[in-house]
């Protein structure tokens, strides 16, 4: 006992000893935690519904993580009755399957925002990005309004969507190369969006600001906002899961 005591405070006086030593522990958990997901055909098992996002939905989304949105709103319904019951079923991790990066974590100063689409009208998000305090009285949230205000621009749509093909979103070279016109096409009501329906199934067309006249940031929030948490049906997603994990797949 006396040598394992004395070999143990001499590792903790030899800053180079305890480096070596904390690699190693550290390289062992990481290949017990890591070596496994080789020999898994696949970590997140892909259910119906799932799409990438549509190019205007993706420029909100980047909006929205430019905007700092994720730091006060998690994207992460945990499997607990207190959060089911206010904010829908529990997050599937097939729902960020496209997400780079994800926006799962357990900070919210606002509500969760993993299933707001479609719960409010496009004018009450509207309003409430605007002047939130205007809907919700005790919010802290600060107003977005020049959104509304703002074109939206994207210099490189197709560019945006080959990079994230790079990193497996499934975007198709019809997809890339109809980025642009897919971008402007959502957002406007009289355009022929039939193709764009085929190849993004749910997409919500229609002009999301309230001004069909111009393309803004506030039509990509609103969009990407719409879109949250109703591509999927969970309740199925979640049977497909389950039954995935006991079978060990």
């Amino acid at each position: 006992m006396t040598s394992i005591v004395e070999r143990h405070k001499k590792l903790e006086k030899n800053v180079t000893l305890l480096a070596v030593g904390a690699f190693i522990t550290v390289a062992i958990g990481g290949i017990v935690e890591i070596a496994p997901l080789f020999w898994i055909d696949n970590t997140i098992e892909k259910v119906h519904g799932m799409r990438p996002y549509t190019p205007l939905e993706q420029a909100g989304r980047d909006i929205y993580v430019r905007e700092g949105c994720y730091v006060c709103h998690s994207q992460m319904i945990r499997p607990f009755r207190d959060e089911t019951e206010r904010y829908g079923h529990y997050s599937l991790a097939a729902e960020s399957m496209y997400d780079h990066p994800f926006q799962w974590g357990s900070k919210r100063t606002g509500p969760d925002l993993a299933r707001v689409g479609n719960r409010y009208s496009d004018e009450w998000h509207v309003q409430h990005l605007r002047n939130p305090q205007s809907v919700v009285p005790e919010s802290v949230m600060p107003k977005y309004g020049f959104l509304a205000e703002t074109d939206l621009t994207v210099p490189d749509p197709a560019a945006n969507l080959t990079a994230l093909r790079r990193v497996g979103v499934p975007y198709t070279d019809k997809d890339i190369e109809m980025a642009l016109s897919d971008l402007k096409a959502q957002a406007d009501p009289d355009a022929d969006a039939a193709d764009l329906e085929e190849r993004y199934p749910k997409a919500q067309i229609r002009d999301f600001d309230g001004d069909p006249s111009r393309l803004t940031e506030m039509d990509a929030l609103v969009a990407y906002l719409q879109m949250l948490g109703t591509l999927v049906d969970v309740n199925s997603a979640a049977a497909q899961e389950e039954f995935a994990s006991e079978h060990g797949r």
